[in-house]
């Protein structure tokens, strides 16, 4: 039986990562160019489904490549205590974990947030002493480094993302003023990867103003003749057969989303694969758009919208109306029963997060179109009220 080369599950890595191109180079020409290229601090920002986890996965594998150590983790409780735990020398144990905003350790300047207590030190370890001893041990060779993956930050606090931002900020201005050539410099890279806003909340922080400086990766819908022809060599490549005009249909109902296309092919090879056949016909890409809808619908449209307020859910339920067509701030505002300001307010937070774009003057649109498509398919976000 021949293998589904689409991975739609979480985290994995698809056989393609189309649209991408640019993100990867810029990511490992910052490896490459040494301490202080852009690349190596990086905001990747997008909503659900857009593939900044794989993404993520990649960064890992290109940096591993290069001899790079790789750390990862997903934002939660106790982040930077973990990130301290990978980071220290072996033979060190962590017996208690707490924040601080800072901390003076003898013989080391005043230390920034993500204070340890390790049974084999005799002073607190922080993020930032745990970076440069790990930089210093023989480990690392020269010219390389550590590279910190985070992901999913909206969920983390902001006293753990300014801790990790400083710690990294700290690192890599003592490795700038040190006389060691440039080629021999070991480095600090890391990469947060978010929902847009809260990646907003840590650059406007004024405790991590250096992260303005980071190179922005703002993940978005691939075009639709770029998915076509990745359906065609990946279909093709692993020993089945599609039409470009059912490859061109399956690209459509992706409307380019990265989580989408992997789905679509999914399910579309799968269906070939009960009729025990090499060819994906028309019907097959049929069977695959509506299995891939069920399952998008309940892995990032429902979760997107039960992430936002109510007054936006309801903002977004009087553009459904409208959809697939741009909608009218004034119609938005009849539908909603609300003020022309309640309507900006809640324009402007849309527009911020990426949800919703303007189309032109009074007029919005979906930026992520199954939004749009979910809303029009579903009930039961529809006659809701907010206060």
């Amino acid at each position: 039986m021949q293998q589904n080369p689409f991975k739609p599950t979480a985290g994995k890595m698809p056989p393609i990562l189309i649209g991408r191109d640019s993100a990867l180079e810029e990511f490992a020409e910052g490896l490459d160019n040494g301490a202080g290229a852009p690349g190596r601090i990086m905001l990747v920002t997008g909503q659900r489904g857009f593939g900044k986890t794989v993404l993520l996965t990649e960064f890992r594998r290109i940096a591993a490549t290069r001899q790079w150590e790789t750390i990862a983790e997903t934002a939660s409780p106790g982040l930077v205590s973990r990130l301290v735990d990978a980071i220290a020398p072996s033979g060190m144990h962590v017996s208690q974990a707490s924040i601080a905003p800072s901390i003076g350790i003898a013989g080391v300047t005043t230390a920034s947030l993500g204070q340890l207590s390790l049974s084999s030190a005799t002073a607190p370890l922080t993020l930032r002493h745990a970076i440069a001893k790990r930089l210093n041990s023989h480990k690392i060779a020269k010219g390389k480094g550590i590279l910190l993956t985070i992901d999913e930050t909206q969920a983390a606090s902001i006293d753990d993302l300014v801790a990790i931002a400083t710690a990294v900020q700290h690192v890599t201005t003592a490795i700038d003023e040190t006389d060691v050539p440039d080629q021999d410099k070991k480095g600090i890279a890391i990469v947060f990867a978010g929902l847009p806003s809260i990646i907003n909340d840590l650059v406007n922080n004024k405790a991590t103003t250096f992260l303005r400086r980071a190179l922005r990766c703002e993940l978005d819908s691939i075009p639709v003749a770029d998915v076509r022809d990745a359906f065609l060599t990946t279909v093709t490549d692993s020993g089945r057969r599609i039409t470009d005009d059912d490859a061109l249909a399956a690209a459509e109902a992706t409307d380019g989303y990265p989580y989408m296309i992997q789905l679509v092919g999914y399910y579309m090879w799968q269906a070939a694969q009960h009729r025990r056949s090499d060819i994906i016909t028309h019907d097959d890409v049929l069977r695959g758009i509506k299995d891939a809808l069920l399952v998008f619908d309940d892995a990032v449209c429902a979760p997107i919208l039960d992430s936002h307020t109510a007054a936006e859910r309801l903002f977004l339920t009087a553009m459904a109306e409208d959809y697939p067509n741009s909608s009218a701030v004034s119609d938005i505002e009849q539908r909603s029963h609300r003020s022309r300001s309640w309507v900006n307010k809640y324009r402007a937070a849309l527009i911020k997060d990426h949800l919703i774009h303007s189309t032109g003057y009074g007029q919005v649109a979906f930026a992520v179109p199954h939004i749009g498509a979910y809303l029009s398919r579903h009930e039961a976000y529809r006659g809701s009220t907010a206060k």
